[in-house]
């Protein structure tokens, strides 16, 4: 099994996101690509969000965990345990969303924060982070996850419309981009990326003749309340399945 280690730890806290290789193995990447193709919780949460140029990016969100594959994924030891050692307390999950970029025509993501709008959704304290699964090689020529090293510690940015995405502010962001090291996340499949809800993060268009398909995994720590009368988040502790529970969903 996979483990951080506390100087995986620290670079965490450093660059507020930390690259884990082969975390998942080919048969659980193969489980969840087939689940993309032909199952049909992705199907049915399927929408578009379209970046500054009129490309959309296609994205599939839910909230509940539902005895799928995609329950078992976001419930693993393998994450669920490095997400509370990242963290340093208890969890629980928050969601989980499947991007799809599509060869040739996928849109980008614009420059934000996720506490960006998590904040708006009334949640306390940007105590929160996600896990970035790469189902298919994530390449700069396919529309990779770029990140700001170390931009977490800016604290949460002013946001708003863009496209019918919500970003960063883009004047705030050509002003400061230059004090960061911009760091293109390219991964294989199985490959996790955990990253600080604050931490400034993109993608460009995929202008390839190869898709780029993910699964995000949102977290919340299990303390952090959330205010106002639309309340989404449910305070209890994230389950931990079985180590093989994403395979018992494979072929």
């Amino acid at each position: 099994m996979k483990t951080i280690s506390p100087e995986d730890a620290l670079a965490y806290d450093r660059d507020g996101y930390l690259v884990v290789e082969d975390l998942f193995g080919e048969d659980e990447v193969k489980a969840m690509l087939h689940d993309i193709e032909t199952g049909e919780r992705v199907a049915k949460h399927k929408t578009g969000r379209t970046d500054k140029s009129g490309k959309k990016a296609g994205i599939s969100l839910w909230a509940d965990l539902s005895g799928d594959i995609w329950e078992a994924a976001s419930t693993h030891p393998r994450i669920v345990n490095a997400i509370r050692v990242l963290m340093r307390e208890e969890i629980a999950f928050f969601h989980g969303k499947v991007m799809l970029k599509e060869a040739n025509s996928g849109g980008a993501w614009e420059w934000h924060q996720d506490y960006g709008y998590w904040y708006e959704q009334g949640f306390v304290f940007p105590r929160m982070m996600s896990a970035w699964v790469a189902l298919d090689p994530a390449t700069k020529e396919n529309g990779c996850m770029e990140v700001l090293r170390g931009s977490h510690k800016l604290g949460r940015l002013e946001h708003g419309q863009v496209g019918d995405q919500t970003g960063a502010n883009a004047n705030r962001i050509q002003q400061i981009e230059g004090f960061f090291e911009r760091v293109y996340c390219e991964m294989s499949p199985g490959a996790v990326l955990f990253f600080d809800c604050n931490t400034l993060h993109t993608s460009a268009p995929n202008d390839s003749d190869h898709s780029r398909r993910s699964f995000i995994i949102c977290y919340n720590a299990l303390n952090n309340p959330q205010l106002g009368e639309h309340k989404t988040f449910e305070q209890r502790p994230c389950p931990v399945a079985e180590e093989d529970a994403i395979l018992k969903f494979s072929e």
